[in-house]
């Protein structure tokens, strides 16, 4: 029988090519989502690169010590 979904740690192993969760589902997909955005927080906090994110109308950029990774 084939599975049917995978844990967030077997779609983390995968090459970055093959994550692809449009079959997952929508739990797992924002899941997935989620782990991609706390990497990308963490490594812009860690190299030092602030973010952008939207606030009240505009867009501001956030200094990477203010970050919450």
């Amino acid at each position: 029988m084939k599975k049917t979904s995978l844990t967030n740690a077997e779609i983390a192993a995968r090459p970055a090519a093959d994550h692809d969760t449009t079959d997952a589902p929508p739990a797992q997909q924002i899941a997935a989502a989620q782990q991609a955005v706390r990497a990308a927080l963490r490594e812009h906090k860690l190299a030092g690169n602030p973010i952008a994110v939207w606030r009240e109308g505009k867009v501001v950029l956030v200094p990477p010590e203010q970050i919450e990774a």
